[in-house]
């Protein structure tokens, strides 16, 4: 629920960052509200919006290891549990290795694709 609040304040940004300009433009085109925002406001605001969004994204999937506070489950609680087994006791550092690599992975993929993004919808036109 916080973080819904975090992105729509992010995307309330990126629209109010697009320049009056390009309301009175559309204006001038006789697009209708909706029309301007589909069509021309909201494509620049996205580009705008992009690298906090995936911030905001990757925070709040790293701050699912604090939900096993309120009983969720989750892979620190994974590891817990089968660190509990007797067959496991002795690969606890691997098992929080693993643990780690998997978030580092899945964080590094979001940037990535972020900056694949970005530049994908890069905005500067080069000749």
């Amino acid at each position: 629920m916080c973080a819904a609040a975090y992105i729509a304040e992010t995307g309330r940004g990126g629209v109010q960052a697009i320049p009056n300009g390009q309301y009175e433009g559309a204006d001038s085109l006789g697009l209708n509200y909706w029309q301007q925002m589909r069509k021309i406001i909201l494509p620049q605001a996205l580009k705008l919006v992009i690298p906090p969004l995936v911030s905001i994204f990757i925070a709040l999937f790293k701050d699912t290891s604090l939900v096993v506070i309120i009983g969720i489950f989750d892979l620190t609680l994974a590891a817990k549990a089968a660190l509990s087994d007797a067959a496991w006791r002795g690969f606890g550092v691997e098992a929080y290795l693993f643990i780690s690599l998997i978030y580092f992975v899945f964080c590094f993929s979001m940037s990535k694709y972020s900056q694949a993004l970005e530049k994908r919808l890069a905005t500067d036109h080069k000749r």
